[in-house]
């Protein structure tokens, strides 16, 4: 696993390393002590997704059929 902060990493990164620990966790020889890790790691990654996801959603604007702008 990548030790970047979970802050630091962008949307890609993110979701490069949950598909990693997807991969991780249907290993059959993965401890459960780990799996709890890489699970609750997994957790504060989707919520960091979570909220860089809604800023740029609330940045968005959307182009009307009148040509004005309104928040999206």
């Amino acid at each position: 696993m990548s030790k970047k902060k979970i802050e630091e990493k962008t949307l890609e990164e993110a979701f490069e390393e949950l598909d990693s620990m997807i991969e991780e966790l249907e290993d059959s020889d993965v401890s459960l002590e780990d799996s709890f890790m890489i699970y609750q790691r997994g957790m504060k990654l989707l919520k960091d997704c979570n909220a860089k996801i809604d800023t740029v959603e609330k940045k968005m604007q959307v182009l009307t059929e009148n040509g004005e702008l309104e928040d999206f």
